[in-house]
């Protein structure tokens, strides 16, 4: 296809900015593209000059005549099938490491994100890292080249046209724009095409690992045949999207092969009649003759190219606007004593697009207390503890550690200090053992209590590998109640002076919750400042003070008037 129509420059700076290889890669893109349109030029002369003296120099005809002109014909050769095949072999590794490089970038981003944004483009940024981001190979290993090619050989080669032939130059100045205007046309007809590529696929891979992670769910309930026909009606969505981008790129390849066939054709039939007018010596026309295929080959390869990095080109775009958006999250160095850690909350406010949620939110969270943040859904009470943790920065307010701003703290230390227990528990890959001391081998002791507060005992005895029981990405391989009963296990071996649990009792029966409130009482006994989210009653009676998260919906309700 053609350059985009869009306002898109042929290379994107970012780039070279991103990755350090990209950079190494356009130099000796450059250097080797110079040594191709060198070597075009002088075999262009040799051969011009060889075959016009051998046809009218009846005396000039062995080999000892053109000794020279010949070595330098076969030297140029040698030199440029040598150079194209250094340029496509460095190319391949080049793209290779370009790829792995943005991959990581965007990875390591993204990381960065706060939760909420993170949340709200998990998927697209799944499918640029996994998938989308390799179509960039086809664009650094055809269409840069080919790029380069076209910037270098056609204003050198015509130039050298020019000192042979000043009328093929002309015709060839003249038919030359035609084919970036019929790139640019052919650019208009497929915008937006890749971008709509990229959209169907994020689509396809969100709703197939969302089918994969409930299918035992769906199949239980008889309900896994809808979730199957939507995957099947977006499976074919990306198709048609595909190939109605294929079947563009194989008609403008043809019309853009032709347009230049057409020109050079045209260049071929000028020389041919002033031949045989004799306006013309026969190796100016010989020499324009073979160059003038080599001033259109690279605009053409330019438009070739393009089709099969479009996709690519896509989705580094959107990659960019990942690395674009990449901030350095602040963190001092002042830390806190771990002893007995108050956390303040003063007027904490974070607005993200359905409004602030939390609004204006004050409380003070005692060590050796336990506090329960409750208030209908939305309200911004997952996001004041992530906020607590330094993951969000609020819009307005302050969370104080033991007096000290979040911001001014080392995260690093702060984090040490802190057992998180989130609404969706990291689990990996891996044996039950490994994912309960993903932070240190605690004490046998000490595990098999926590085992009994978080009735991960029962769970042990259900399986015959006990620790060594392996579960897959995510926890597959356990039920919901058993994940959550492992990770409160992983919190409360946990020596940390602060613990922060987001509804730690969800999918827990009644038996099993008061168990795990006792554990909680216990940890808050000892000193430990414990912030928990809660909506049961049974979890507000354990708590020492229950503070009422509101966003300022519910803050400053909206009045209609009449």
């Amino acid at each position: 296809m053609s350059a985009p129509a869009r306002s898109r420059a042929p290379v994107d700076p970012r780039l070279w900015k991103y990755s350090h290889s990209a950079r190494g890669y356009l130099v000796a893109t450059v250097g080797l593209s110079t040594v191709v349109t060198l070597c075009i030029i002088v075999s262009a002369l040799a051969i011009g000059r060889v075959l016009a003296g051998v046809i009218t120099d009846s005396t000039a005809r062995s080999l000892s005549d053109w000794t020279t002109e010949l070595v330098v014909l076969a030297c140029a050769t040698a030199v440029r099938v040598v150079a194209t095949g250094a340029q496509s072999r460095y190319a391949h590794r080049s793209a290779s490491r370009v790829v792995a490089e943005l991959e990581l970038e965007v990875l390591t981003t993204a990381t960065g994100f706060e939760p909420r944004e993170l949340d709200a483009e998990r998927e697209e940024l799944a499918v640029v890292v996994t998938r989308a981001i390799g179509g960039l190979r086809a664009y650094l290993i055809g269409y840069v080249p080919a790029l380069v090619l076209a910037v270098i050989v056609t204003p050198l080669v015509l130039i050298v046209i020019l000192t042979q032939d000043v009328t093929s130059a002309v015709i060839i100045a003249v038919t030359l724009p035609l084919i970036p205007i019929f790139m640019i046309l052919i650019g208009f007809l497929t915008k937006g095409r890749a971008a709509a590529t990229l959209t169907t696929m994020t689509r396809l891979s969100a709703q197939l690992l969302d089918l994969l992670a409930g299918l035992p769910t769906l199949r239980a309930l008889g309900r896994e045949h809808g979730p199957a026909a939507r995957i099947r009606a977006l499976g074919d969505a990306h198709r048609r999207t595909t190939m109605r981008a294929l079947k563009v790129a194989f008609l403008s390849s043809m019309v853009l092969e032709l347009l230049a066939t057409l020109c050079v054709a045209l260049v071929a039939v000028g020389i041919g009649l002033r031949l045989v007018f004799g306006e013309m010596t026969l190796e100016a026309g010989i020499v324009a003759l073979i160059l003038a295929p080599e001033v259109y080959f690279p605009l053409r390869s330019v438009g070739t190219q393009f089709h099969a990095a479009e996709d690519g080109v896509e989705a580094a775009s959107r990659a960019f606007r990942v690395l674009d958006r990449r901030t350095v999250r602040p963190s001092g160095g002042r830390t806190v004593d771990a002893s007995a850690v108050n956390i303040e909350l003063d007027g904490l406010t974070v607005t993200s697009r359905d409004g602030e949620a939390p609004a204006e939110l004050s409380a003070l969270c005692r060590a050796g207390t336990v506090t329960v943040l409750t208030g209908p859904n939305g309200a911004g009470k997952s996001t004041a503890l992530q906020a607590i943790l330094g993951l969000t920065t609020p819009s307005s307010g302050v969370v104080r550690i033991g007096g000290v701003p979040v911001a001014d703290l080392d995260l690093e230390q702060w984090w040490a200090q802190v057992a998180w227990l989130p609404q969706r528990p990291v689990l990996l890959p891996g044996t039950l053992y490994e994912n309960v001391t993903l932070h240190g081998v605690p004490e046998p002791d000490a595990l098999d209590a926590a085992c009994r507060s978080a009735g991960f005992d029962e769970v042990l005895r259900d399986h015959p590998a006990g620790w060594d029981t392996r579960v897959g990405q995510g926890g597959v391989g356990l039920s919901l109640g058993e994940l959550q009963r492992l990770a409160l296990t992983r919190t409360f071996v946990s020596n940390a002076s602060v613990m922060v649990l987001d509804e730690p009792t969800a999918h827990l029966d009644s038996a099993r919750e008061k168990t795990v409130l006792q554990a909680v009482r216990a940890a808050a006994d000892r000193g430990v400042t414990v912030v928990m989210v809660g909506h049961r009653r049974s979890v507000l009676h354990a708590a020492d003070r229950v503070v009422e998260v509101r966003s300022d919906a519910t803050l400053h309700p909206k009045v209609d008037h009449v």
